[in-house]
């Protein structure tokens, strides 16, 4: 199980503004992690040895999938349990064999600012005869409540209820360069897919 350890990550904050006559327009900033696999990273393929890597010449393809995360806060830290399924294909089914699969988990704040990645293999298994196998991996991931949380008059400016009548009441709090400053670096995404050579991406760009 690939573990992400010592990793400083937050939730992309979620905004939303919702209301009718009845009710006051409340924006919620959300603190739980969002993960996501980046483009071209979703999927993996290894070629025959002393091969070109070319569509003919394909050993096994693996595709990651099932995604899934479970975010729980305590009293300090916020941490994010990410899972996933790996699904591999094996163009020769002669014979057991075991494939080590690299994948990696990074942790970006602000959308572009990478703080961390870690690499690890995780081990695909497949019985004589068989084509297909699953093996299943994770990361994990902490981030502090120091770092998570917004000043509190940032806090109030984003979370004062605002009723229909206002002069500000369709007034989105982005709007403020301050306020989308301030989200921007207190969201954090953790990352992760396939460990990809130059020629593996390429091929997966143009594939």
């Amino acid at each position: 199980m690939l573990k992400l350890r010592n990793l400083a990550l937050l939730a992309v904050a979620g905004l939303a503004l919702a209301g009718c006559e009845r009710n006051p327009l409340i924006v919620k900033r959300s603190a739980c992690p969002a993960v996501a696999v980046p483009t071209y990273a979703g999927d993996i393929t290894f070629f025959k040895a002393n091969t070109s890597a070319d569509a003919a010449n394909i050993d096994i393809v693996a595709a990651m999938t099932n995604v899934r995360e479970t975010c729980v806060e305590t009293a300090t830290t916020f941490a994010s349990d990410v899972t996933y399924d790996i699904i591999a294909r094996r163009s020769e089914t002669a014979g057991a064999r075991s494939v080590k699969v690299p994948v990696f988990a990074s942790v970006v704040q602000g959308g572009n600012l990478l703080l961390s990645k870690e690499i690890a293999n995780v081990t695909v298994n497949f019985a004589d005869g068989q084509a297909r196998a699953v093996a299943k991996g994770g990361a994990r991931a902490n981030v502090a409540r120091s770092i998570a949380s917004l000043s509190p008059e940032l806090q109030a400016r984003i979370s004062r209820k605002r009723k229909p009548g206002d002069l500000d009441a369709a007034v989105d709090p982005l709007a403020d360069p301050e306020v989308r400053a301030a989200l921007r670096a207190a969201s954090f995404e953790v990352l992760v897919g396939f460990q990809l050579s130059s020629v593996g991406l390429a091929y997966n760009v143009t594939k």
